[in-house]
This record gives C-alpha cells, sequence and structure tokens, in this order.
C-alpha cells in the first residue's frame, strides 16, 4: 500500500509538470505569434513565423480542448460532448464487462492458456514438500470433529445406514458366495483351510481333557465286562492313533483321498449355490433374518460410535496415527505424480476440462461483477486513476498538436505565397 502511495505521487508529480511544459508552449506560440504579427512588415520572414505560430498555438488549443473533454468540461462550460468518461460512466462499465467476457473469456484463449498451465506439476511439487503436505494434514484434521458432528446432526448419517441396509438387501447372497468360494479355490486356497482343520482336530486329540471326556463315553457304551481290563483305555489309544496318524498322512501327501474328497465337496457346494433355487431361498432367508436382527443395528451403531470417538481423540492428538498417515500418503502421491506422465497428463486434461466449463458458466457473472465494480467507482477517483495513468501520455498530444499545427501552418503560408508569385 505505500509502495502504490509513493508511485502515485510520483506520477502525480510528473503529470503536472508536463501540464505546466504543456501550457508554457502553448503561451509562448501564442506570445511568439504576437510578436511575429508586429515585425512582419519590417521583413517577410516574419509572416513565416507568424504563421507557424498560430497554427501552433490552433494545433495546441485543440488538442488541450480535447484533452480536458475526455475527463471534464473545459472551463466549466456546458459544452456538448465534453465530460466524456463521466457522461458515460455506466455505458463505459457495461461495454468493459462485456468486452472482458466476450474476448479475454472465451472458449479457445481460455482453454489455450489452461493448457500452457502444469497443473499436476504444481501438485506434485506442493505435496512433495514434507511441511506443506503436514499443514494440509492439519487442517483436514481440523475440520474432521466439526465433519462428524455435521454428520450426526444432518440426518445424513441414517441417511447412509438405510441405503447401505437397502443395498444389502439388494444383494444376492447365494451367487456372492459361490464367487468368493470360487476365487478362493481357484489357486488350490481351500487346501489351506483343510489345513489349518486337520490341525485343529490334531490339537483337539491331544489335549487331555477331552480325551478323559472321550474315553468316559467309551466306558459307558462298552458292556461292563470290557471296563475290568480297561479296554476303554486300548480302544480310545488305538482310535486317536489311527486318527493322529490318517491326519498326518493327509496333511503331508497334496494326493490323499481325504484332499481329493474335500476338493469334490467344495467343488459341488459351490454348483449348488450358483444352481440351485432352494440354497438360493435359504440363503436369502438367512440373509433377511439375519439383518433384522437388532443385534446387527446395535453392532453398526457402536461401531459408528467407536469409529468416531478414535478419530476425535486421533484427531486432537500432537502426533496422531492419521495425521502421520495422511502426510506420508500426501507425500508418497506428490512423488507419484512427480514420476508418473501418464498420470500427470490425465489430471491436466481434466483439470482444463473442469476449469474452462467453470469459466465458460461463471463468465456472464464475471463480466457483470466488473461491471458492477466500476459503476460503484466514485466517478472523480476513477478519472483520477485514469490521468494518472495515461495523462502524461495524453499531454504529449498537445506538444504534438503544437508542433503538427505549426508545420501545417508554415507549409500553408509557403503554398499561399508561392501561388501569389506565379499568379
Amino acid at each position: 500500500m505505500g509502495e502504490q502511495l509513493s508511485r502515485d505521487r510520483e506520477r502525480a508529480r510528473d503529470l503536472r509538470r508536463i501540464k505546466i511544459a504543456a501550457t508554457l508552449l502553448l503561451v509562448f506560440t501564442a506570445a511568439l505569434f504576437g510578436v511575429a504579427r508586429h515585425y512582419e512588415p519590417l521583413h517577410w520572414a516574419w509572416g513565416y513565423v507568424a504563421a507557424f505560430a498560430a497554427a501552433a498555438t490552433v494545433g495546441g488549443l485543440a488538442d488541450w480542448y480535447a484533452v480536458v473533454a475526455l475527463f471534464r468540461r473545459p472551463l466549466g462550460l456546458p459544452i456538448p460532448h465534453t465530460a466524456i468518461i463521466s457522461r458515460n460512466h455506466q455505458r463505459i462499465a457495461d461495454t468493459l464487462g462485456e468486452f472482458i467476457e466476450t474476448n479475454f473469456l472465451a472458449p479457445e484463449p481460455v482453454e489455450a492458456r489452461l493448457r500452457d498451465v502444469d497443473f499436476a506439476a504444481l501438485i506434485a511439487d506442493w505435496l512433495s514438500d514434507r511441511e506443506r503436505s503436514a499443514a494440509l494434514a492439519r487442517f483436514v484434521l481440523q475440520l474432521l470433529p466439526q465433519t462428524l458432528s455435521a454428520i450426526d446432526q444432518s440426518g445424513l448419517r441414517g441417511f447412509l445406514g438405510r441405503r447401505i441396509m437397502t443395498e444389502l438387501e439388494r444383494v444376492e447372497l447365494a451367487p456372492l458366495a459361490a464367487g468368493l468360494l470360487s476365487a478362493i479355490t481357484e489357486k488350490g486356497r481351500h487346501q489351506r483351510l483343510l489345513d489349518e482343520l486337520l490341525g485343529a482336530l490334531e490339537k483337539v486329540l491331544a489335549n487331555e481333557e477331552t480325551l478323559a471326556a472321550l474315553r468316559e463315553k467309551i466306558r459307558k457304551e462298552l458292556p461292563a465286562l470290557f471296563n475290568l481290563y480297561r479296554a476303554d483305555a486300548y480302544l480310545l489309544r488305538k482310535i486317536v492313533a489311527s486318527t493322529t496318524a490318517f491326519i498326518q498322512e493327509a496333511r503331508v501327501d497334496p494326493q490323499h483321498p481325504l484332499r481329493r474328497e474335500f476338493d469334490g465337496f467344495v467343488k459341488g457346494f459351490i454348483d449348488r449355490l450358483r444352481t440351485s433355487d432352494s440354497f438360493a431361498r435359504r440363503a436369502e432367508g438367512l440373509k433377511r433374518d439375519l439383518l433384522a436382527r437388532p443385534e446387527i443395528a446395535a453392532v453398526a451403531e457402536g461401531a459408528w460410535e467407536s469409529l468416531r470417538s478414535f478419530l476425535e481423540q486421533d484427531a486432537r492428538a500432537p502426533d496422531g496415527q492419521i495425521r502421520r498417515q495422511l502426510e506420508a500418503m500426501l507425500v508418497d502421491v506428490g512423488g507419484q505424480l512427480a514420476h508418473d506422465p501418464a498420470i500427470r497428463a490425465e489430471i491436466n486434461r481434466g483439470m482444463v476440462r473442469v476449469l474452462a466449463d467453470f469459466v465458460q458458466t461463471q463468465k456472464s457473472g464475471v463480466g457483470r461483477f466488473i461491471a458492477d465494480q466500476v459503476k460503484s467507482w466514485d466517478i472523480d477517483m476513477l478519472i483520477g486513476r485514469i490521468e494518472l495513468t495515461v495523462g502524461r501520455d495524453l499531454q504529449y498530444i498537445r506538444f504534438n498538436g503544437a508542433m503538427i499545427g505549426g508545420l501545417a501552418g508554415l507549409a500553408l503560408h509557403a503554398l499561399e505565397q508561392g501561388l501569389k508569385l506565379y499568379l
């Protein structure tokens, strides 16, 4: 602001000096005309001086009038077509707004200028700076509590919950389960599940409490005579040993019959999920019963409250997990953008389309805004700003007018004298 005032004062001093110089030139040519007319009878050369001075004075006066009439009324007289800027203030404002809207905000120049800007590179450079990414992460987290409160108060949370339930009800469970199981069995990953089941069964058979329960069960089923000879313990050892050996064989042999049986069972189950109407109906019924249970709503409610509590606490922490992860993610995004020209090109194309469309939808508003701003300006202040900007150059028109007028007057006087000699 201070620098602007200093420049304005310097321009005002220059304008005053050039105005005084142009006025002195006009006074000088008028005085020279009077002197030349007085001495014209004494020598023919004074006639040429008088013609030059007279025309220079007329030219200077005409250009003084033109320059003054542009801004105000010359000598305060109500002469028509003067004070052009002040009288046409509103029309100039409308024309300026329309001119900028039509010429500066046309689609072709706007898109051409936008294409010259590498938006993606600017974004990449900005995000690659860790301090800037950290500041952006802090800003985002500052908005997080307000965002969560707004979600609760606006009813958006309930709306999203209803939409999720609606979409879940539309999901066909049997085909979805068939697709998931097919993906699992695609590379034999279901065999890992069998390995886990066999391992769990092996651990169960090695558990003392489990063995005691099995032995008691066998004792109850055997005749009393066999129990006298501890046949229950013998049978239990045989059963456990055989079962454990079978499990170990199945776990180490990829081609074990149990694995083939398991493959057949899983594939058959997948086929029934895909083709059986009864399976599909039972799956849909199970899904509806599950979604209708109040426990599901309670779980969803508790999950939201837990998530919200975690987010709010982490956002308030000076070195929260979310802030660190978000900062690292932003820096990583900046690095990836810097080294991926294809993504940068796509981002730039998208930015050009979005910004160009935005400018076209808003350009009429921009034109009106400019026109309204110009209309709101104080006309005296506006004229003063224009004079400070171009007034010095306009004053040179007065110098040029005096010189051109003087030369024209000199030429006409010489032509007149020449014609007198030949006629």
